[in-house]
C-alpha cells in the first residue's frame, strides 16, 4: 500500500528510496545516465542530478523535480564527457531542498569529487561530530556528505587506500557512486542492503560500463547485464580498465527484502531474483495460507497487481480491476496542503461502482504502514456498495522502523506496532485481514532468511545504530 508520498505527509506511507546510475567510457555518458535515471524514477521523485567529466572539466546540473523536468536537451548537450554519475532522490535523511539534492560535488586540493548515494549511514552523526571537531565544514544535512569529507582527508594515501579507509569507517547501507575528473568508483556495503548492478554498453571494442541501482535501467539504454556489484566490493573504473578491491572480511549478506515486496520495479532482477515472479509467488503463497470465499480478487493499482495475479491463479478466484487508477493525477507529495493531498489520494483511484455493488471482494495489498490511506480506500469501497471487504497483504506486519534507507516511520507510528491484526482490521473497516507469513515471504524469493534483512518485520537489526542515531527518528 505504498505510493509516491512524502515521509512528512500524514497519509502514512514510507517514501521511495534513491536511485543511482553511472556511465564510464562513453561519449554520450550524460544522455545515457539521463535515460538510466528515467528508468529509476520510481526510486525518487523529489530531485535529480547528473555530474559529468571529459577527463579535465567537470560539470553538474541538478534541480528539484522529475528527471524530464530537470533536464532538457540543451542541458544534456552542455554536459559533455565520457564519464557521468546521476541520482534521483527521495529524502530519508536531510531536508527536502536543492542543497541536499545529489550528486554532491566538492573540490579539494585540485581534485574534484562527486558522490551519489542510495542508503543510509547509521553512524553518520558521530562521524560528522568528530569531523566538525577536527575543522570540517558541512554544507548540507545529508549523511552522504560524510563520505566526501572522509575521502578528502585520505586522498594523500592514494586512491585504493583512501577508499578502504573511508568506507571501512562507515556503518549502514550504501550503494553509491563516486567520481573524480577521470575515475568512477562503485561501492556496496558489506551487508549489501541496497541493490547495485554492473552492465556493459554496446559501443564497439571500447565498450563502456554502466553501474545502476536496478537492471531495468540497463534495459532502457541497451546495456548488457554483467553481474551485481558484490556486497563489500569496491569497483574502480580508471584508464579504460575495471578493477575490484574487497576491504572488508567476508560476511553474510543482508539484502533488503522490501525491495522484492515493493520498491524495485517488477521488470528488474534484484539480488538475482526476478521481482515480477517473486511478487506473483507471494500472492500464490498467500492464497495457500488463507481460505476466503469471495466473488473476485482485486488490487489497488499498481502496488498489489502482481501479488493479486498470483493469488487469483492459486485460489481460482477471478481477478478483476474494481478500482481504476488515474495516471494523470499529480503526485500527492508535492501538494501544498493536507486537504489537497487527501483529494488527490481519493481521485487517483476511483471505484467501478456498478460492478462492485453487492460483491464480496478480496483486496491484495503489498503492505500496511500507518493505515490511514487504506482506511479511506476501504471506506470508498463500502460507499460503492461492496458487501464484504477482505484484505490480504503480501508481507508480514511491519512493526519496526528501518535504519537502512527505506523511510518507514518510527515504530510508534506503525499501526502494526500498536495494534493486533484484528484491531487493524477493525480500524480499516474490513471483514477480515490476513498477512503473508515471514516464512512464506522468504520462500517466495527462493532464497533463505539468512540472506535478508528482515528487521522491519522481526526487529532483528543486522547493524545497530549508534546511540547518537535516535531510534525513534523518522527516516532511515
Amino acid at each position: 500500500m505504498l505510493q509516491e508520498n512524502s515521509s512528512k505527509s500524514s497519509d502514512g506511507r514510507p517514501t521511495h528510496e534513491c536511485g543511482v546510475c553511472g556511465v564510464y567510457n562513453h561519449n554520450d555518458s550524460a544522455k545515457l545516465t539521463y535515460f538510466g535515471l528515467y528508468a529509476l524514477q520510481h526510486r525518487g521523485q523529489e530531485s535529480a542530478g547528473i555530474v559529468t567529466s571529459n577527463g579535465a572539466v567537470v560539470k553538474m546540473h541538478k534541480s528539484m523535480g522529475l528527471v524530464p523536468e530537470v533536464f532538457s536537451e540543451s542541458i544534456l548537450q552542455s554536459l559533455q564527457g565520457h564519464l557521468s554519475i546521476g541520482h534521483v532522490r527521495y529524502s530519508t535523511t536531510g531536508a527536502s531542498n536543492i542543497t541536499n539534492a545529489q550528486p554532491l560535488l566538492v573540490t579539494h586540493k585540485g581534485t574534484t569529487l562527486a558522490v551519489a548515494h542510495n542508503g543510509n549511514l547509521v553512524n553518520s552523526i558521530s562521524l560528522r561530530t568528530r569531523l566538525e571537531e577536527q575543522g570540517s565544514i558541512f554544507q548540507t544535512t545529508m549523511d552522504s556528505e560524510v563520505v566526501l569529507h572522509l575521502m578528502a582527508r585520505a586522498t594523500h594515501l592514494g586512491l585504493e587506500k583512501a577508499l578502504s579507509e573511508t568506507f571501512t569507517a562507515l556503518k549502514g547501507a550504501y550503494s553509491l557512486l563516486l567520481m573524480t575528473q577521470d575515475t568512477m568508483v562503485a561501492v556496496r556495503d558489506p551487508d549489501g542492503f541496497r541493490p547495485l548492478c554492473l552492465g556493459r554498453l554496446k559501443n564497439g571494442d571500447n565498450g563502456g560500463w554502466v553501474v545502476t541501482s536496478e537492471t531495468c535501467a540497463l534495459d532502457l539504454i541497451e546495456a548488457e547485464y554483467v553481474r551485481d556489484i558484490q556486497p563489500g566490493e569496491i569497483v574502480i573504473f580508471k584508464d579504460g580498465e575495471m578493477t575490484s578491491i574487497f576491504p572488508w572480511p567476508k560476511q553474510n549478506s543482508h539484502f533488503c527484502i522490501f525491495e522484492q515486496v515493493y520498491f524495485a520495479r517488477p521488470d528488474s532482477e534484484i539480488f538475482g531474483i526476478n521481482v515480477y515472479q517473486a511478487r506473483k509467488r507471494m500472492g500464490e503463497i498467500l492464497a495457500r495460507e488463507t481460505n476466503i470465499d469471495a466473488d473476485f480478487v482485486m488490487p489497488f493499482p499498481d502496488s498489489g497487481n502482481y501479488a493479486a495475479l498470483g493469488y487469483s491463479q492459486a485460489s481460482g478466484i477471478p481477478l478483476e480491476m474494481g478500482v481504476i487508477r488515474n495516471h494523470y493525477v499529480g503526485r500527492t507529495f508535492i501538494q501544498p496542503t493536507q486537504s489537497m493531498r487527501d483529494f488527490n489520494v481519493k481521485v487517483k483511484l476511483n471505484p467501478v461502482r456498478s460492478f462492485l455493488k453487492g460483491k464480496r471482494v478480496i483486496i491484495v495489498e503489498d503492505s500496511i504502514i500507518r493505515g490511514t490511506t487504506g482506511k479511506s480506500r476501504v471506506r470508498a469501497l463500502r460507499e460503492a456498495g461492496v458487501k464484504e471487504v477482505h484484505m490480504v497483504v503480501s508481507c508480514p506486519p511491519t512493526r519496526h522502523a528501518c535504519y537502512y534507507g527505506i523511510d518507514f516511520p518510527s515504530a510508534s507510528q506503525l499501526i502494526a506496532n500498536k495494534k493486533t491484526i484484528s484491531e487493524i482490521a477493525e480500524y480499516l473497516g474490513l471483514d477480515s485481514l490476513h498477512y503473508l507469513s515471514l516464512e512464506g515471504l522468504v520462500k517466495a524469493t527462493g532464497m533463505t532468511a539468512e540472506n535478508f534483512c528482515l528487521a522491519c518485520f522481526d526487529g532483528k537489526y543486522p547493524i545497530e545504530p549508534d546511540l547518537s542515531f535516535h531510534k525513534d527518528a523518522l527516516g532511515c
